[in-house]
């Protein structure tokens, strides 16, 4: 037995038992994080670039690429590191500020995203008054709001998660520190406190999900009012996918987080923690670059004035 005073550090998942797999795994996780890195470049220097790209939607697009950048570049380098290496090792301190940094940027991105679909909704269905609602002080307010809230949650639940006692041992089953990991290594029944946060954390996702929803059903019977079947299809095309991801992080996020003791499969767990620490800082910038036409346009004229200086 071993308590939280004891432990040092602490062992992740191994992605594969033979050498070979091992470095797969690295070169694999190494091509999706510098194709995160790059897309998520790519969409903020455009638009810190292009003054006509310095719109409400725009500089919430930008603060979701530095919410990607910072949540991909908190699991995967450390996975990559170990693969590499042929480890599972982080230390405890290492693995604290893996959890806190964590669930700091995946929060805010959350919060971030339900103010994106208030900014989509104000802009369609309320479209007369969006310099009104949505000017550069609301927006910079709202986006503040997201950080600041994410950082109190982050806080609290790091602050919690590692005071608790810890007795079975120091192996996780996932790649990367996270609560649900943690708290199966407690040996006291404080840990209720964290899962009664967790709880409220989930609840109040779910709420802004409900809001997401609400925002988008609007936004659709606006957009199948419209005459226009181009300005129909443009909406869909910019709502649907913001919405896809929005499901399919909150989805698998209560499921990790509040999925019943029961349900344990370490192949499972790794699949789902993938599908919501990797994919979508990955594959964001596809979805809000490759069908926005304007942010195209500015990334080609972007590339065109360096290409023409060198």
């Amino acid at each position: 037995m071993s308590n939280s005073s004891s432990i040092t550090q602490f062992l992740l998942l191994a992605f594969a038992d033979t050498r070979e797999l091992q470095l797969l795994t690295f070169w694999l996780f190494l091509a999706i994080y510098l194709a995160a890195l790059l897309g998520n470049g790519l969409i903020i220097t455009t638009i810190a670039c292009d003054h006509h790209l310095h719109t409400p939607m725009y500089f919430f697009l930008l603060n979701l690429s530095l919410l990607d950048v910072g949540s991909i570049s908190t699991t995967l380098p450390k996975a990559m590191a170990n693969s590499l290496w042929d480890t599972r090792a982080i230390s405890y301190s290492g693995c604290a500020a893996q959890v806190f940094l964590f669930v700091f940027l995946m929060s805010a991105e959350f919060y971030l995203l339900t103010v994106m679909s208030y900014d989509r909704y104000v802009a369609i269905c309320k479209a007369l008054h969006y310099g009104t609602l949505l000017g550069s002080r609301a927006c910079v307010h709202m986006a503040a709001a997201a950080w600041a809230t994410g950082f109190l949650n982050s806080l609290l639940h790091t602050a919690n998660t590692f005071s608790l006692p810890l007795c079975q041992g120091n192996a996780m089953d996932q790649f990367f520190c996270e609560v649900p990991q943690i708290l199966q290594l407690s040996c006291s029944h404080s840990y209720l406190r964290e899962v009664e946060l967790l709880v409220v954390s989930a609840c109040l996702a779910f709420g802004c999900f409900v809001f997401i929803v609400v925002s988008y059903v609007q936004i659709f019977r606006a957009v199948l009012r419209t005459p226009s079947e181009q300005g129909r299809h443009k909406a869909f095309s910019m709502c649907l996918p913001h919405l896809a991801v929005v499901s399919l992080f909150i989805s698998t996020v209560i499921f990790a987080y509040l999925k019943p003791p029961s349900i344990f499969s370490p192949s499972l767990d790794l699949v789902i923690a993938v599908l919501y620490s990797v994919v979508p800082p990955a594959v964001n910038p596809l979805i809000y670059s490759m069908r926005n036409q304007e942010l195209m346009d500015a990334l080609r004229k972007l590339a065109t004035r360096c290409f023409s200086k060198a």
